[in-house]
């Protein structure tokens, strides 16, 4: 068993971690939630690496959560002839939306957003390959985009294409994402990530999609346009969302490398008001794609995200493709563990929310939050149909672990991501008269499995009549040994 650790490690699945022995080595080093890419893969694919991850998780026996995530609008060249070519200051080049997607050549290419052409005008700056390659727009032709090269390289098959400032009308989600939903549903994923919304209507539209397949799995924003993080969108994407990610690939092109980490810990402020988990993401661990130990800049920037309270950090191409997808995980859990030793309560500027509770059972999280900060408690045990409960306690200061005793799977899933919060499912054959029984059954399955010891002072919550969601209105301290002979 991993040693507890409060922030949530997100992995990628891919070539280098997909197989059962790689995968039961991640969860065994502590990945919390694995993304499923459906940028690569059919649905085929997606449904038997969903179930290799829930049958590693019940070998190990854990909660795993699984999050897909759509692949969006991204805007893409075509492909080249040759498989690529080279672009040299002051060349002229041609991005054509007429031509075939694997006609490319030394210059020009094609598009696979054809619309790009009606979002552009002479002066634009198109950045290319995460930023790699620049191009200024000359001229726009019908169907073809003519660009001077400003920065050149090696262009190859399929690479990004983003504008400086954001400015892009296309929409969150394309024709591929909704049938990726469905598939994403289907299987039951705990979470579902939409690339590139703009405002908090993309997550509603999104979230209409997810319902109509009878299906509540969480949303996630992925916030990487330079219009998301406009005063107003921000706001309504958190109100829309279950979580966002900063997605600082494609953010830091359209907006800049350096305005990442201020926006980085912009949204981190701003969480606690909207009860929003946080995913930071891309680059985390980057070098240890190919080499087997990061740089000290990479533990700098895990170390910082766990101190300004992050509730996830995320590894991509690290897992999914590189060498060392075992050892990435390591060094994640490792930065983390030392980085809550020191800092086991995150700043209060970012942490803290002083907003009012908006509910009776977000006043009885609040009030756990508070007695666990001021008595010797060895534990929170939170019983909680939906997870709301032990959503409102993490967002709070706390160096307490927080389990969330829940005889519902999704919501075992769904608080996977929740910082400082272990799911531990429960029986659900609880009446209104069963409180006690709960109390004492869920108490000894703690005891049992080393989680407390009999002398230990546990805060519990729980709502009657048990078993309906957002009816937490109960909080008891007791003493273990004592609640489990006379509760």
């Amino acid at each position: 068993m991993t040693e507890f650790r409060r922030t949530k490690i997100v992995a990628t699945l891919g070539p280098a971690s997909e197989s059962p022995e790689v995968l039961d080595q991640l969860i065994k080093a502590g990945v919390n939630v694995v993304r499923l890419n459906f940028s690569h893969g059919s649905p085929e694919d997606h449904q038997n690496r969903a179930n290799l991850v829930r049958d590693a998780a019940r070998n190990n026996g854990v909660c795993v959560g699984i999050l897909a995530d759509m692949q969006g609008p991204k805007i893409r060249c075509g492909k080249f002839k040759t498989g690529k070519t080279m672009l040299t200051p002051g060349q002229k080049f041609i991005l054509d939306g007429a031509m075939s997607l694997d006609d490319g050549d030394d210059e020009r290419v094609g598009l696979t957003y054809k619309e790009l052409v009606s979002d552009v005008v002479p002066g634009a700056r198109l950045l290319l390959n995460d930023g790699l390659l620049v191009m200024d727009v000359d001229d726009v032709i019908g169907q073809e985009i003519h660009c001077t090269v400003i920065v050149g390289g090696v262009l190859s098959n399929n690479k990004g294409i983003n504008r400086a400032g954001g400015g892009l009308s296309a929409a969150a989600l394309t024709d591929k994402d909704k049938e990726d939903i469905k598939t994403a549903c289907a299987i039951g994923v705990d979470y579902i990530a939409i690339s590139f919304p703009r405002n908090g209507a993309d997550m509603d539209y999104a979230r209409s999609l997810v319902e109509a397949e009878g299906s509540s799995a969480g949303l996630v924003a992925k916030v990487e346009r330079a219009e998301a993080v406009e005063s107003g969108n921000l706001e309504s994407i958190m109100e829309s969302s279950n979580a966002v990610m900063v997605a600082r690939g494609d953010l830091g092109v359209e907006i800049g490398d350096a305005a990442v980490p201020p926006v980085q810990k912009r949204m981190l402020r701003m969480a606690p008001k909207y009860n929003t988990p946080v995913i930071v993401a891309t680059q985390m661990m980057e070098s240890m794609c190919e080499n087997p130990i990061p740089t000290r800049a990479e533990v700098n920037d895990v170390a910082n995200a766990v101190i300004d309270g992050t509730d996830a950090i995320m590894l991509s191409g690290e897992t999914a493709a590189g060498k060392y997808p075992v050892e990435a995980v390591n060094a994640m859990h490792r930065t983390c563990i030392e980085t809550e030793k020191q800092h086991i309560m995150p700043s209060t500027q970012t942490r803290d929310p002083h907003f009012p509770p908006h509910s009776i059972d977000e006043c009885i999280a609040r009030q756990a939050m508070e007695v666990s900060n001021f008595m010797d408690i060895k534990a929170i045990a939170a019983f909680t149909q939906s997870g709301n409960t032990a959503l409102y306690m993490s967002r709070h200061i706390s160096p307490v672990p927080i389990y969330a005793l829940t005889p519902m799977g999704e919501t075992a899933g769904k608080v996977t991501l929740y910082r400082n919060v272990i799911p531990k499912p429960v029986s659900g054959n609880y009446s209104e008269t069963d409180a006690p029984v709960a109390t004492r059954e869920a108490l000894s399955v703690m005891l049992h499995d080393e989680l407390v010891d009999e002398k230990d002072m546990v805060i519990m919550t729980l709502g009657t009549p048990m078993g309906k969601a957002g009816a937490t209105n109960t909080l008891k301290v007791v003493t273990v040994g004592d609640c489990i002979r006379n509760c």
